[in-house]
């Protein structure tokens, strides 16, 4: 299936041009992909295959299965001819949505957005571990529509996709909901205008929407998990498609997201977390930083499951300003509100066992900890501050919060990956 099939016996056309794109992905440089007159190759090689056997030339292959070939080369007069769009769906490179064609000039064009060399390899890109270059990071941001001050960014989450902390294999191929989340910090956000305000998980900035969905393409065609073949969520959620926001710093009352990581306040940077969906926190009402802590933390009590106590994943809250203000009127830090999350928000084990009404329960009964099995023993929902992450987005008007929670943050899990913006 997909980039698994290989030439055989009785092979078909599709399983022939999915060995010809494997083919195609191993060579390095752009100019060998205009040797073969087709941009077929130019994704990535999401999976290593055995080279095409016989000496079949490749350009022989390339004209009787119908690939068209490249711009500037011209289509072959035995290629079949199709709409310059509709052609991308057929070879199976897009997300769904119609994608920019990469042209060379294209290509070239959002080179220039970086210093760093088209050949530098960036990592193997789970779950196939394709080689990703700078110029395949390039290509798959053209086929975004991305501008090419945005290649920084792309690379840099691209990085951070490729470290084997953030464990893109098993994001890619789990069947839980997540998927990578791009926030990005400092300076870069207001050259590229990366919307951090009103809207800021909806549509109508091209920056969010084509860095996301830049890396949701690397992640196709290079690490090669296409829906319903290695990609395997039960549902997936719409930040599949793109999901990437810049922290509000100027709204924030707290020392930015990437400086509690380790970074320097004034650096651009970018942290990938494996999150779901947004859910949405709505409270007008608390006016201290005790009474909204409170009301935001037993709003997460339902994360994954309302008896998943603890949660085995990293949360990600994004505060919204005004619910920000309320904590730092308070005198409230970042951690204290974490820590308020970690020791506020627990419950009694017996409450967390299933019974008739709720069949679900907490994985503390698998244990061997006897201590936690006490029936009044009071469980946290977050099993320490550390995997709580605050960040602070969102429009200047209105009293609401955003919770996300992440995929599996044991050490078989996701841990959040934060990079410099180079």
């Amino acid at each position: 299936m997909g980039f698994h099939r290989k030439f055989g016996p009785g092979a078909n056309p599709t399983s022939r041009w999915f060995s010809l794109l494997a083919k195609a992905a191993s060579l390095t440089c752009f100019e060998d992909w205009h040797d073969l007159a087709t941009q077929d190759g130019t994704f990535g090689d999401s999976q290593r295959h055995d080279p095409i056997p016989g000496n079949e030339p490749i350009q022989r292959i390339i004209h009787r299965w119908g690939i068209v070939g490249n711009s500037r080369h011209g289509i072959a007069s035995d290629a079949v001819t199709t709409d310059e769009f509709e052609v991308w769906f057929d070879k199976g490179v897009t997300d769904g949505l119609p994608v920019v064609p990469p042209t060379r000039e294209r290509v070239e064009r959002m080179l220039s957005g970086t210093r760093r060399s088209p050949d530098e390899l960036l990592g193997e890109m789970p779950p196939n571990y394709g080689r990703l270059t700078v110029e395949k990071a390039a290509i798959n941001a053209v086929l975004a529509g991305c501008r090419p001050e945005y290649l920084p960014v792309v690379i840099a989450a691209a990085e951070c996709a490729c470290d084997p902390a953030f464990n893109l294999h098993g994001v890619s191929t789990s069947t839980h909901f997540s998927a990578p989340l791009i926030v990005v910090n400092g300076p870069i956000r207001g050259r590229i205008g990366l919307n951090s305000g009103f809207g800021v998980f909806g549509p109508g900035y091209r920056a969010n929407a084509t860095i996301g969905r830049a890396l949701r393409l690397l992640m196709i065609n290079i690490g090669g998990a296409r829906p319903g073949e290695i990609s395997m969520s039960t549902f997936g959620h719409p930040g599949r498609y793109t999901f990437c926001i810049g922290e509000n710093e100027e709204a924030s009352p707290w020392p930015p997201f990437h400086a509690g990581r380790g970074l320097p306040a004034g650096t651009s940077a970018v942290t990938l977390f494996a999150g779901d969906s947004p859910h949405g926190i709505s409270d007008h009402a608390s006016r201290t930083a005790r009474e909204l802590g409170g009301s935001l933390g037993w709003s997460m009590a339902g994360l994954w499951n309302s008896k998943h106590f603890p949660l085995y994943s990293h949360t990600m809250l994004v505060v919204g300003p005004e619910h920000a203000r309320t904590f730092a009127d308070g005198g409230w830090s970042k951690d204290d509100l974490k820590r308020h999350l970690h020791e506020t928000v627990r419950r009694p084990y017996r409450t967390l066992l299933p019974d008739a009404d709720h069949g679900e329960g907490t994985n503390l009964r698998y244990g061997k900890d006897e201590s936690v099995h006490e029936p009044d023993a009071m469980v946290s929902k977050f099993q320490s501050t550390e995997e709580i992450h605050v960040v602070v987005a969102g429009g200047t008007a209105g009293r609401f919060s955003v919770a996300i929670p992440g995929w599996l943050g044991t050490k078989n899990g996701s841990r959040p990956v934060t990079r410099l913006v180079e």
